[in-house]
């Protein structure tokens, strides 16, 4: 009878499961307005909204949401492109919240990780992330190897030959051409020239 009476008491202390919302829009002229009612629909208790920020890495709102969060509540967008900003994004947040105990559910792609079926796509996603990672990856080296094949220069552009240096100095001082075009006519950055002393 104590034992029973400890779990009951235990239980009505433990604080209740939540569902945290998050919304955004990525533009001046978009509302949240829909995006706020389909959360509310959903049953969130609480909602964290954020517009536009001039720095895109920069998401104060969503910050607040993942703080709040506790083992066994639910991060709920209206739709996967409201939370990450890229598969990758995405798949590094979704695992955070796996190893914190917290759920995710989006509600128009029909995800939800509290479920068998949630938990798979939220795995799949995962390996698409890493396949497309390696892909890019692979891209990249094609790309240096073609490069490198066809006699281009990679990195950072060698210094200045004596004779290059006398000839920007001469397209500086006769002809008064800019650093722009010194650089152009002579194929390297304008910090090259500026490391040679051009000035």
């Amino acid at each position: 009878m104590a034992l029973h009476a400890m779990r009951v008491a235990a239980q009505q202390g433990a604080r209740q499961r939540m569902k945290v919302g998050y919304a955004r829009v990525s533009t001046e002229d978009q509302s949240l307005d829909a995006q706020r009612d389909q959360l509310r629909a959903d049953g969130c208790s609480e909602i964290f909204e954020e517009k536009i920020t001039s720095k895109k890495d920069r998401r104060p709102a969503l910050d607040q949401a993942l703080a709040l969060l506790q083992p066994g509540d639910t991060l709920v967008v209206w739709k996967l492109d409201r939370l990450g900003r890229s598969v990758k994004h995405l798949t590094t947040l979704l695992h955070d919240l796996e190893r914190r105990g917290v759920c995710f559910r989006s509600i128009s792609d029909g995800i939800d990780t509290g479920t068998p079926t949630g938990k798979l796509l939220f795995h799949v996603l995962g390996a698409i992330a890493e396949f497309e990672a390696a892909l890019v990856s692979e891209r990249i080296k094609i790309g240096l190897q073609a490069a490198k094949q066809r006699g281009k220069q990679l990195g950072r552009p060698r210094r200045l030959e004596a004779h290059q240096v006398r000839q920007a100095e001469m397209l500086r001082t006769r002809e008064n051409l800019t650093y722009e075009d010194i650089a152009t006519q002579l194929k390297v950055g304008r910090t090259t020239l500026w490391r040679a002393g051009i000035r």
